[in-house]
């Protein structure tokens, strides 16, 4: 069975990423497919993969550059991409990666992380929510061509796969599936990560620093703890804003290699996860350290994580309920007085390892592609 994979672009270290290199894991010998492709950006087990990239490629290969030309620049380049003799093609993506064009005959599964905020969730902008009407309209005017034009790159897809149970609904509403959707959790890779007894005095935030991810929530939550320390890790278009806002006891680092990055979650107190995520995989990456998660008690932390009640033995999250400095404070306050097991964070983190979603993921493509075979009077099964 040949099988091609698809990714939107390979310009940065995300969740949607690491799911894409997990699947180049479970079939190594598919070509990645991709609107443009930045190795130092990504990860750099994508170097060992054949990553084939479209005309996109030339004009730039960077996130301000894909939003900026998105419209039209980056839709036409990745139609102009047709994956031809390929039995399967799967696709991980929330915009770009579903206009790949693909044979009739092959089976196209589409891992949708969320449908495309913009074309179907623009309001959710603060951009578009707080600018005046003729700009609204305008943005509006482009959502309502861009959820057209997304909506229909998806009639190909015969099967699709989602990262969480809340995102399920939203892939029925935007594309009315004809099948149901199937939840395949995405892993968190339990060989980067270490339980270590040398507990340091921070607490730790691991994001791309864009507004939605509300780290300025976290920042002012510190402003107000000038005793307790905070270590941000990212960069994004907040960045300056966020640098200007912290006081001294909050430090910013960014670039970090994967074992720089394992030694943070290991020596934190615990991390922070202030957003709203459909799913959101630093959770678990603080899990697979053995140490403890305060979130926001909304979204996939729900599915992810378990929230301490009346024993924190048994706990790998303390939740608060608003995203508010203060509830940020209250809750830091409580995790102050708990004591958590840092093998049972562990432990539970290994249901969400690797190895499981590699054989989830190829479970669902083999049962979605064989056929029957009659060979000598005996039925058998066979991937094409």
């Amino acid at each position: 069975m040949k099988i091609a994979i698809v990714h939107d672009e390979l310009v940065r270290r995300g969740g949607g990423e690491q799911v894409a290199l997990s699947m180049h894991k479970a079939f190594p010998d598919a070509p990645v497919y991709t609107l443009c492709y930045d190795p130092a950006k990504t990860y750099p087990e994508f170097k060992k993969a054949k990553v084939v990239t479209s005309w996109f490629q030339k004009i730039g290969s960077s996130e301000k550059l894909i939003k900026m030309l998105y419209f039209p620049f980056a839709i036409l380049a990745m139609r102009s991409i047709k994956l031809k003799g390929y039995d399967v093609v799967l696709i991980s993506t929330t915009h770009c990666g579903k206009f790949i064009r693909t044979d009739k005959k092959a089976t196209v599964i589409t891992y949708c992380h969320t449908p495309f905020r913009f074309a179907f969730r623009p309001h959710s902008y603060e951009s578009v929510a707080n600018s005046n009407w003729l700009v609204k309209r305008i943005f509006l005017t482009a959502s309502w061509i861009l959820r057209s034009l997304d909506r229909a790159a998806t009639e190909n897809t015969d099967w699709f796969i989602t990262n969480a149970r809340q995102v399920v609904e939203r892939i029925k509403n935007a594309y009315h599936p004809s099948k149901p959707v199937t939840v395949i959790n995405p892993p968190v890779n339990l060989d980067n990560f270490y339980i270590t007894d040398t507990v340091k005095d921070y607490y730790l935030v691991v994001c791309r620093l864009e507004a939605y991810k509300k780290v300025d929530l976290v920042i002012e939550a510190f402003n107000s703890m000038p005793n307790r320390k905070l270590i941000v890790v990212g960069k994004g278009s907040m960045e300056e804003a966020l640098h200007q806002m912290a006081a001294p006891n909050t430090t910013f680092q960014h670039s970090l290699n994967a074992k720089q990055l394992a030694t943070l979650y290991a020596e934190c107190k615990a991390l922070i996860f202030p957003q709203y995520e459909d799913y959101g995989i630093t959770p678990l990456e603080a899990a697979a350290s053995g140490r403890p998660v305060i979130a926001f008690g909304q979204g996939g932390v729900l599915e992810t994580m378990i929230p301490y009640k009346d024993n924190s033995k048994t706990a790998t999250a303390v939740f608060f309920n608003s995203q508010t400095p203060g509830a940020l404070t209250d809750a830091i306050n409580e995790f102050e007085q708990l004591s958590f097991d840092p093998y049972f964070i562990r432990r539970h983190a290994e249901k969400f390892e690797e190895v499981t979603f590699i054989q989830k993921l190829k479970e669902f493509i083999y049962s979605k592609t064989v056929v029957p075979m009659q060979v000598a009077g005996k039925a058998q099964i066979s991937p094409y």
